[in-house]
Order: structure tokens, then sequence, then C-alpha cells
């Protein structure tokens, strides 16, 4: 803790840090959590008191007998509090009701029309009976993942996919649906729900790579989610590749996604006589099921694009893992060999064999629980922002905190 910190402050510093503490690493005992934070027995004691009134944590046993008893652990009591996550895509909406623990308690999809004249009136309509469906814990907040650009400054969203410019999308729902709401790029609300709940969590540092109708990336860098100075970070399709390559739809050209995409394999495939003119991404898997030569050098291929620009991030980042997904590991089989193979020899030779690299098949409703995450981690996260502080006063984990509605 901070010296010069101190008073009401101090407690509350306290607070979020052992709560974050028990959220990302419990069960956990006391001493563990007094060893980890620097902070004295009494301290820790004092505060997981008071959680536990709350109704946040509660106590465990771990089932190992330590002279006649059980150890005490304190983990995050699940049912305490939920939130909602949505995944916006073009037509579709794909969402989540999760409680603090990730557990999901429903999920729901429906059309949507991201042209309309208002989306916001037409999300907030969407959304509107969720939050305020009854029989459930208190509500902390919506989480919202879109294919685009959010400004982290401002919260505005920049998001070709959906033919959006400049939107207000947080601040208008927030308002709209009287309850806190986040907004962020979709492949890091999926990185969110892997650092809280998934593949992520053994992990402070970590990169996230997404592979599909795209490319995506997010870096999670000591155990936060790092946006950069414009919320950009992590755009990985747009890094270039080659000035003299494919048009992109950014405008460039050469961009890695002109590349590896689920259009450029497919095309690259039509090339080689692997698929037929009429072939889906379903095609170029069987054909590279059965052994066709052509699709297997395609698979390969971008692989190892992929591969290489992976080992370049992972050497200036150093992660302690590489987690891919997206709907782009269904081919995984044939993507492996190229990427691995092309990650361990472009690595800084020291660190080669540091990274682990993991896979998470996908599914929509990960990448809606990942919105989810982004407001059941606020709590866990020191993070001054007034909607992080809207919602942990709605958890109620800090006595005398006054409850924002």
């Amino acid at each position: 803790m901070t010296a010069a910190t101190s008073g009401p402050r101090l407690r509350d510093v306290n607070r979020v840090a052992v709560l974050a503490l028990i959220g990302r690493h419990g069960p956990i005992s006391r001493a563990d959590v007094a060893r980890r934070l620097g902070l004295s027995p009494p301290t820790v004691t004092a505060v997981t008191r008071s959680l536990i009134e709350a109704g946040v944590i509660q106590k465990v046993d771990d089932g190992m007998p330590r002279g006649g008893r059980p150890s005490e652990l304190l983990a995050v009591v699940g049912p305490a509090a939920h939130a909602i996550g949505v995944k916006v895509a073009a037509g579709r909406l794909t969402g989540v009701r999760a409680d603090l623990d990730g557990t999901v308690l429903d999920t729901f999809a429906a059309p949507f029309d991201e042209s309309a004249v208002n989306p916001f009136d037409a999300l907030s309509e969407l959304l509107a009976p969720h939050v305020a469906a009854p029989g459930h814990p208190p509500l902390l907040g919506v989480g919202l993942g879109v294919p685009g650009f959010v400004d982290s400054r401002t919260g505005l969203v920049e998001a070709p996919l959906l033919g959006w410019r400049h939107m207000p999308l947080r601040d208008y729902l927030t308002r709209l649906l009287d309850a806190p709401v986040l907004v962020d790029n979709d492949v890091n609300t999926l990185a969110a729900y892997e650092h809280l709940y998934g593949l992520g969590r053994p992990y402070d540092d970590f990169l996230t790579i997404t592979l599909g109708q795209g490319v995506g990336g997010a870096v999670v860098l000591g155990g936060d989610l790092r946006r950069g100075g414009h919320g950009a970070a992590g755009e990985l399709g747009h890094l270039p590749i080659d000035p003299d390559g494919p048009t992109c739809h950014c405008g460039k050209r050469g961009c890695l996604e002109t590349y590896v995409c689920d259009a450029a394999l497919l095309a690259q495939a039509r090339d080689a006589g692997a698929v037929g003119p009429d072939a889906g991404s379903a095609d170029l898997r069987a054909a590279a099921d059965r052994g066709d030569p052509g699709a297997l050098a395609v698979y390969r291929a971008a692989g190892e694009r992929l591969g290489a620009v992976a080992a370049g991030l992972a050497t200036v980042l150093d992660p302690q893992a590489v987690l891919v997904s997206g709907e782009g590991t269904l081919a995984w089989d044939h993507l492996a060999d190229g990427f691995l193979t092309a990650l361990r020899a472009g690595m800084f030779p020291p660190m080669a064999d540091g990274v682990s690299v993991h896979v998470d098949p996908w599914d929509d409703a990960k990448w809606a629980l990942g919105a989810a995450a982004l407001v059941l981690r606020a709590p866990f996260t020191l993070n001054a922002e007034a909607q992080t502080d809207a919602i942990r006063a709605r958890l109620a984990a800090f006595p005398g905190a006054e409850v924002t509605q």
C-alpha cells in the first residue's frame, strides 16, 4: 500500500485489493492474502470480516485437515450479484446473465438492426426487459462487446462493420437503462473473460488472438487490459504486412487480416483449386481434413504468418501465454503446426520456451460472458473510473457506500 494513503481512503484501497485478490485467486487463506498484499494479519481479518458481513465473500474449507481442523479459505459468493453481457454483431445480439463467479444463469439472443435510425433505442428496447427482470441478485451493470474501436477516454464507438461512427453508446445506454454500462472491443471482452474465469486465470500477462471473419488481439499486462492511448491496442488484423498486398476494408493494403481471415483463406484455396467457387469455410476445412494438399498449404501458410506476428508481439511484450480463439480455431488442427513453428522460431531465444499456447474453442456465448466479465471484474480492480465506482457501489462491498441506482 502507498505510504501517503491514509484514513478512509486507505481502508477503501485495502478492501479493493483484498477483494481483487480473493476474486482472482480464491479460494485463498487469510495468511496468503496478508503475505501477497503486504498487509498485517489484523488488517486482513478486519477487511475480510466486513466483506463477509456484506455477503460478498464466504468461508470455505479446503478439505485438508491441519491440526485436526480443515484449513479455512475465503472465496467470492457468486450469487451476491450479477451482470448482463452482450456481444453485438451485425444483425444479431447474443447475451448472457452471469453471477459474480462467472456462472451463467441464462442466455438470450435476438435479431438486431444495427442500421436503425436510432440504434441506442433499439438496443435499449432489447435489453431493458433483461435489466428489469425480477428474481435475480443485484445487477452490477451491463457490458457490451462491439466489433470495433472504443475510445477508452470518451467511450465513443467506431465500428465500421456496424456502420457506427462517434457513437456515445456507453453514456446513452447508461441513461436509458438506468444502470452502469461498460463498452469495449469484443476481443477485449473475451480477454476479460479469460483473465477472470478462463484460460488466462493463472496469468497476469497474456495475449489473446482471435481468428475468423477478421483477426483481433487483446493485451493483458500486469493483470490489466491494456487499451493504449486511444483505446485501440490490439488491432492485430491491421498490422501492415506488405504495402503492395491485397486491399483491406480499412483502406490500407497488405494488412494481416487480408492474408489470414476466413475470406482470404477461401480466396487462396480457390486459386489453388482446393475448393470450388461457392465454397465456404466448412468446405475448406473438409478439404484439409481429406488431406487435400492445396487446402493444407493454405492453412500452413496462414499459421506461419500469424505465428511470426505473434512472435514479434511476444518478444516485445513478454507474455506468459498466448490464447487463441474465434471461429477460425475450428481449423486449428491445420493451423497449429505452422503457427507454433513460426512462433518458436521468431521469438527471442531465451523466451521461446517460456510462453505457453492455449486454444479456446469458439462460442458466441463465451464472448457475451466476456462482456459480462468487464462488469464482474470491476470490483476486482483499482480502476477509479466513474462507471467502475458505480459498479462497486452496487455491490455494496464498502460499508457506508451509497448504492447507485
